[in-house]
């Protein structure tokens, strides 16, 4: 009996030490997925958002061809970036190498103006092909900052050639042209177009003030894009670029850039009753027009988002007066909750009334006949905020630092990784990144989801370390 136990206990002693700890099944499951899909997924080292299970369909804002990869979050950037963690966190130099290869990518696509446009089309004769520096391509040379595009593919580049150790003469130039190519595209009043194809326009910056003209007909702006912009959380995605410059080169412009952006938000605040921002603005620091359902507005998102920004710009500089005007755009928010808890995207100018559109683009105060391709209300992220400020006020506002995934999440992320090396999406209805048209069922890989699970494996796995 006693010879019986003793082997049962040493069976049961190596099986636990055969087993792989979590950390280590986190690692073989990344290792799994990232040969998956960079061998499936990549075209010319970069990726779009979505791909069928075969790889015969890719899609971007529509399809995608063969030659063609994506720029805006989900998109190259995004997967570059989930590598460049892989690396970090393993010391695997095959991610390392498809990071550099997918940074190769951004630098044949990177635009004269500096920046980047949503698509890279490797075809020269392709429908996407813009003025590249050095692809092959003639086209627009209009870089953006709309929906993250420059600033997620320029701190990519920036994290790229760090990890690099800066010796790669390519991507090293690349970011540096591009980080000159962003500061130079910043107004005078500090705020950030859309989009730029060359300096900023020179003016005098002046404080926000209500139009003097009847805004739903008047003043619209055909080049709304060469304007003072909010849209879409760009002041917080141009933010944390510049702060990646001013970290990873030590580039004091960058630093005074961010300081610069905070003091176009001062100016940029509306005054009582409304002590919001807009989405985008004139020279003259008036909201105005930009697509036909973006309306001259005080806007929910856009005033958070702004509040981010300033925060930002205290803990880089140092300078409490990027404090002040937010006690005051706090309360102008909790007042202009829905009943719902939610935000509006747009607030009518002085009335505060929510703002919409019907489906066929005409002004409405009622939500129950909206465009479904746009996003007219917003959670409300107003009690950590709050935290933030008091953060602030007490000196102790520390940069975002993503959460340790539980060991619950790791677990089931890991079950969810299929027998390919897979994670299979399923379209069960609502609006996706592109808004491509899947059937509700429809199988498909996203990107994002790749991206998200890499990270937060990898983010375990350095844990695991420490």
């Amino acid at each position: 009996l006693r010879i019986i136990l003793f082997c049962s206990l040493c069976l049961n002693l190596t099986t636990l030490a055969a087993e792989p700890s979590l950390s280590g099944q986190a690692a073989v499951a990344m290792k799994r997925a990232f040969e998956f899909y960079h061998a499936k997924a990549a075209a010319h080292g970069g990726y779009v958002y979505y791909y069928s299970l075969d790889f015969t369909q890719r899609w971007g804002e529509g399809k995608a061809s063969a030659d063609q990869i994506f720029i805006q979050p989900p998109g190259t950037p995004s997967v570059g970036m989930a590598f460049l963690r892989a690396h970090a966190a393993t010391g695997d130099k095959a991610y390392l190498d498809a990071a550099q290869a997918a940074a190769e990518a951004l630098v044949y696509g990177q635009l004269e103006s500096g920046g980047w446009t949503q698509v890279i089309d490797f075809n020269a004769r392709g429908s996407k092909a813009a003025q590249y520096r050095n692809g092959k391509s003639r086209g627009r040379n209009y870089s953006t900052l709309d929906d993250g595009i420059t600033q997620s593919a320029l701190s990519f580049l920036m994290h790229a050639d760090k990890a690099l150790g800066f010796k790669h003469a390519a991507i090293h130039e690349a970011s540096e042209y591009a980080r000159k190519a962003l500061l130079a595209a910043q107004h005078p009043s500090g705020a950030f177009p859309q989009v730029w194809s060359g300096p900023a326009p020179k003016y005098t910056p002046v404080k926000a003030t209500f139009p003097d003209y009847e805004w739903r007909t008047e003043n619209r702006v055909k080049n709304y894009w060469d304007m003072p912009t909010l849209n879409d959380d760009l002041c917080t995605h141009v933010g944390r670029t510049l702060e990646d410059g001013w970290t990873i080169y030590k580039d004091e412009q960058c630093r005074r850039a961010i300081a610069c952006l905070g003091d176009f938000l001062l100016l940029a605040q509306m005054p009582d009753p409304q002590p919001g921002w807009a989405q985008q603005y004139d020279l003259k620091t008036r909201p105005i027009w930009a697509r036909k359902f973006e309306p001259p507005a005080l806007a929910g998102r856009e005033s958070q988002d702004a509040i981010e920004s300033l925060l930002q710009a205290l803990r880089v500089t140092g300078d409490a007066k990027y404090l002040a005007p937010i006690p005051h755009a706090l309360a102008w928010l909790k007042k202009s909750r829905l009943p719902d808890g939610q935000l509006a995207r747009y607030y009518e100018l002085r009335t505060n009334k929510p703002l919409y559109m019907t489906a066929d683009y005409r002004l409405t105060n009622s939500d129950a006949d909206v465009p479904q391709h746009y996003g007219w209300k917003t959670d409300a992220e107003i009690e950590s905020l709050e935290a933030s400020l008091r953060a602030a006020k007490a000196g102790k506002l520390k940069a975002t630092v993503p959460a340790k995934p539980a060991e619950a999440q790791v677990r089931k992320i890991i079950s969810e990784l299929d027998g390919e090396g897979r994670w299979v999406s399923t379209y069960g209805g609502g609006m996706l990144v592109g808004q491509p048209k899947f059937a509700t069922g429809f199988k498909f890989i996203a990107s994002e989801v790749f991206c998200q699970h890499m990270e937060a494996l990898a983010a375990f796995v350095e844990t695991q370390k420490q």
